[in-house]
C-alpha cells in the first residue's frame, strides 16, 4: 500500500518494476537525503545472501534469500547511515523533523503561528479563538473591533499520534511542550452594526441589523522586557447576520461532508447532489452547514437570495424492482441527511424536516419487515427500515428533483449448484494501483502495482470457475483513479468488491516482524465479508495475522455493494517477501481467497 519511491543503487536512483536477477547490494527505501517526523526508520533492500550487510559497522539478520528490513532509532536532525556488504558500500542520511513548534528567538511571534490562519465567519456569540507562539515569559494579546483579548499560556497537552499510528500499533498519546503557546478566545453580539464583544449593555434589545459585520484582521501584541511589537493576524473576521444566512446547494454528485474544516477530519454520509443548506460558519474555503457538518465550497455553489432550507414531509412511497427496493421521499427542497446501519437495521436522518405524516405503505418485502420513524428532535426526523435479515446488499442516495429516493438492495440469488456455486454472482475485483502509482516495493525493487495484478487475475480465474461473473477494474498496467474505480463499482452493482494490494509501514513501523494477512472494511455491510475472508485465508494457509480494520478508504467507501480491501501480505517483511513472489504461493492465495468468497455467500443465505 504505501509508495516507496525509486530505488538507490550506489547512489543512483533507478525505477525498473520488475525483479532484479542476482541483485548487487540494494537500497530501495529510504532514498539518500529522506525526511521524516518519525522517532526510527527501516531500510528496505537486499544483497546476495553470501557475506554480512553491515549497518554502521554492525551486523543485521537477513532472510534466506539475502533481503533486510532493519530499524534504527533516529535523533533530531541529521542521521548518516553507512550500508557495506563485501566490497560495495551506500551510505545513506535521513534527517528527523521535530514536531515540536520552534520559539522565536527575541521579540517575535513564531513564523505561521498566529491563527485564525484563514478568513473566517462566525455567528453572534460563538466563541473566536486567538492563539501565537512567542518567547515565554511574555505579554500576548490581540485587539478586534473595539475589545482586548488577552492571550494566556497554555499547560502541557497531550500530542495525538496519527492515523497512521493504528497500523504498527504505537497510537498512544504522548506528552507535549506547549511552552511559547498562547491563547484566548471571546465571544462577538451583533447589536445593530456594533460589536461589543463580551461586554451586557443593561436594558439593551439585541437586535440584528440583517447585514454582516467585517471586522478585518485582528491584531496581535507581543510585550517581552519592556518592548512591544504587533502584528496583523493573517485571517480576517466577519459576524455573520442570522437574519442573511447563505443558503449554498451541492454541486458534486456526492458532496464530502466532514466534522471540521479540512481533510483531517473524518467524513460522513456524503450529500446527494443538489442538497441545500444554509451557511452557519466558514473557514477558508470550508463551509459549515446547519446541520453541522463541513463542506468544502469546491464543492457547492450559492444561490442568493434563498431563505434557510426547510421542509415538511407527508406520505412516504416505496416500488419494488428486479433486485432493489426504491423508497421515495417528497420533499419541498432538498435537505442533508445521514445514514446509519446496524445489524437488521437501516436507518435515514432527514435534517430541516418535519413530519406531517399520517400514511405510509409497505406491503411485504423480501429486504424490509418493517418502516418505522419518529421526530427526533426540531427538524429532524429519522426512518428505521428493520431488515429481515442481518446482513445488507449496498444502497444508494440521490434527488429526484426535490425527492429523495433511497435504492437498497436485496440479497442476491444464491443457487445450489456444487461445481458452480458462484453461478449468478457478479464481483468486482480492483488490482489496486497501476501506471504511475506503483504502490509499495519490496527488497529487490518489485512494485506492488504488478504483483497486485499478478494475483488478481489468478483470483478471477478462481471464482470464474466457480461460476461467478468478474469485472476487473484494470487488466493491464495503467493509470486508474480511484474516483474511476469507485464509479465502476457504483456502476457495476456487483454482489461484492474485492480491491487486492500488499502492504508496507509507515517510517516507525517494524519491517522485520510485521507481516500478515489483513482486511479492511468502512460500511457495516462489509464487516462480515472482512472478518469472514481474514479468518478463512489465516486458517487456510495458515497465515499470520495482521488484523482487521474499519478503515476509511476510496475502495472501501462505495456504498453500493460490500467492499473490502484485502492486503495480503507485507512487501516491506524480508521473509513474506518471498511467498509474495513465488507464483506457487501466489496461487494457492487465489484459491484460498476464492474459497473463502463461497464459503461467506453460503453462510449469509
Amino acid at each position: 500500500m504505501k509508495n516507496l519511491l525509486g530505488l538507490v543503487v550506489l547512489g543512483c536512483v533507478v525505477t525498473s518494476s520488475v525483479a532484479l536477477a542476482e541483485p548487487s547490494l540494494l537500497v530501495v527505501y529510504p532514498q539518500n537525503n529522506h525526511q521524516t517526523s518519525a522517532e526510527q526508520i527501516f531500510f528496505l533492500g537486499t544483497a546476495p545472501p553470501d557475506g554480512q550487510v553491515l549497518f554502521n559497522g554492525k551486523p543485521i539478520t537477513r532472510s534466506k534469500t539475502g533481503h533486510f528490513s532493519p530499524s534504527f532509532p533516529l535523533q533530531l536532525g541529521e542521521n548518516l547511515f553507512t550500508v557495506r556488504h563485501r566490497n560495495q558500500e551506500l551510505q545513506i542520511k535521513v534527517t528527523r523533523l521535530t514536531n515540536q513548534p520552534e520559539l522565536p528567538q527575541g521579540l517575535a511571534f513564531a513564523k505561521d503561528s498566529l491563527t485564525p490562519a484563514v478568513d473566517i465567519a462566525r455567528l453572534p456569540g460563538e466563541l473566536i479563538c486567538f492563539s501565537a507562539i512567542a518567547p515565554p515569559n511574555a505579554s500576548v494579546s490581540v485587539k478586534l473591533a473595539n475589545q482586548t483579548v488577552a492571550l494566556s499560556p497554555q499547560p502541557q497537552q497531550a500530542q495525538l499520534p496519527s492515523n497512521l499510528a493504528a497500523l504498527t500499533g504505537r497510537n498512544q498519546p504522548t506528552a507535549q511542550s506547549t511552552v511559547g503557546k498562547y491563547e484566548g478566545c471571546t465571544t462577538a453580539q451583533q447589536l445593530g452594526s456594533l460589536i461589543y464583544g463580551n461586554n451586557t449593555i443593561s436594558g439593551a434589545v439585541v437586535q440584528d441589523s440583517g447585514k454582516n459585520v467585517d471586522l478585518g484582521k485582528p491584531e496581535f501584541q507581543l510585550t517581552l522586557n519592556g518592548k512591544t511589537i504587533t502584528q496583523p493576524g493573517p485571517g480576517k473576521i466577519q459576524i455573520l447576520s442570522p437574519a442573511q444566512l447563505p443558503v449554498f446547494e451541492v454541486t458534486a454528485e456526492s458532496g464530502v461532508a466532514r466534522t471540521g474544516p479540512s481533510t483531517d477530519y473524518s467524513r460522513l454520509t456524503p450529500l446527494p447532489k443538489g442538497t441545500r443548506a444554509t451557511v452557519t460558519a466558514k473557514e477558508g474555503e470550508w463551509l459549515r452547514l446547519d446541520y453541522g457538518a463541513w463542506i468544502n465550497s469546491k464543492e457547492t455553489r450559492s444561490l442568493p437570495g434563498a431563505i434557510p432550507s426547510q421542509t415538511v414531509i407527508r406520505s412516504v412511497r416505496n416500488r419494488q424492482l428486479p433486485g432493489l427496493t426504491e423508497i421515495f421521499f417528497p420533499l419541498q427542497i432538498p435537505v442533508p441527511v445521514s445514514v446509519q446501519q446496524d445489524d437488521r437495521t437501516f436507518t435515514l436522518t432527514l435534517y430541516n424536516t418535519t413530519a406531517q405524516t399520517d400514511i405510509i405503505r409497505l406491503d411485504d418485502n423480501p429486504l424490509i419487515s418493517r418502516l418505522d420513524w419518529q421526530q427526533v428532535a426540531p427538524g429532524q426526523v429519522k426512518y428505521t427500515f428493520n431488515l429481515k435479515k442481518a446482513q445488507q446488499w449496498g444502497y444508494k442516495l440521490r434527488y429526484d428533483g426535490t425527492t429523495l429516493v433511497l435504492a437498497l438492495r436485496h440479497p442476491p440469488a444464491i443457487g445450489h449448484n456444487r461445481r458452480k456455486p458462484l453461478a449468478g454472482i457478479k464481483i468486482v475485483l480492483d488490482p489496486g494501483h497501476g501506471g504511475k502509482e506503483s504502490g509499495a516495493t519490496g527488497p529487490t525493487g518489485y512494485l506492488e502495482k504488478d504483483v497486485n495484478l499478478v494475483v488478481s487475475k489468478l483470483l478471477r480465474d478462481e471464482l470464474v470457475k466457480r461460476g461467478a461473473t468478474v469485472v476487473m477494474t484494470r487488466e493491464d498496467d495503467k493509470d486508474l483513479s480511484l474516483v474511476a474505480r469507485q464509479e465502476i463499482i457504483s456502476k457495476q452493482e456487483p454482489c461484492i468488491a474485492l480491491s487486492i494490494h500488499y502492504n508496507s509501514l509507515p517510517d516507525n513501523g517494524d519491517a522485520e516482524k510485521t507481516k500478515g494477512f489483513g482486511a479492511f472494511w468502512y460500511h457495516p455491510q462489509a464487516h462480515s465479508l472482512a472478518i469472514f475472508l481474514h479468518n478463512y485465508v489465516v486458517k487456510a494457509l495458515n497465515k499470520p495475522s495482521y488484523g482487521v480494520f474499519w478503515n476509511n478508504l476510496a475502495l472501501t467507501r462505495p456504498a453500493a455493494a460490500p467492499s473490502v480491501l484485502l492486503e495480503l501480505g507485507f512487501m516491506s517483511n524480508p521473509d513474506e517477501f518471498e511467498q509474495v513472489v513465488n507464483p506457487e504461493e501466489q496461487k494457492k492465495m487465489a484459491k484460498a481467497i476464492a474459497e473463502g468468497v463461497t464459503e461467506w455467500f453460503r453462510s449469509v443465505q
